[in-house]
């Protein structure tokens, strides 16, 4: 028997409301796509604000043993970088997090970042690509970048709470729409 759909997203402040009304963040919406679609699913969202990738590797087994998902969305290494963690460190993290994924017949997909260019241009290129090198080396499904249309947006400063690090309401919708078509996929 197969067992329900159930999609658990591991992330950071971006997939826990930071700063938004309970309810409103893009995880809230997703949820209520699922339901509009139709497509019967459950969504658990543990996500931590200020989590990193190894904060995420060290909580995963016992998500994956307690929700037992079909789906799961990693959603981490923004605060890595942001904290100036070595970029292999990340990546291994992140890998093993795929791996533990994959391990219990879920199906992984992986939310990609970017880095604002005054990280440098070495870091923040190596940091974008490491999210493509990982999704294909796994075999996890990836959206590219989170924040397309937002952090990228001529409107970016309208889109922003006033830390201009985390997305507000107006943006959540956004973040779905970046989301949805790669999830849906992995569904049918």
């Amino acid at each position: 028997m197969a067992r329900p759909t159930k999609v658990l997203v591991v992330g950071d402040s971006l997939s826990a409301e930071y700063g938004l009304a309970r309810g409103s963040g893009w995880v809230a919406l997703l949820e209520q796509r699922l339901h509009r679609e139709k497509v019967g699913a459950t969504v658990v969202n543990a996500s931590i604000s200020g989590d990193t990738s190894s904060g995420g590797r060290t909580r995963l087994p016992s998500l994956l043993e307690q929700h037992k998902p079909t789906h799961v969305i990693i959603e981490l290494g923004s605060n890595d970088a942001l904290r100036g963690l070595p970029l292999a460190m990340t990546r291994d993290n992140l890998a093993f997090m795929l791996r533990a994924v994959h391990g219990t017949g879920a199906q992984a997909l992986l939310v990609g970042m970017r880095m604002p260019p005054n990280y440098g241009r070495t870091y923040t290129q190596e940091f974008e690509s490491m999210y493509s090198a990982l999704a294909k080396a796994e075999g996890a499904a990836l959206v590219p970048f989170m924040l397309a249309g937002v952090a990228d947006s001529p409107q970016a400063g309208t889109l922003f709470q006033d830390d201009r690090m985390h997305p507000n309401a107006q943006a959540q919708p956004i973040i779905v729409d970046n989301i949805w078509p790669v999830l849906r996929r992995q569904l049918r």
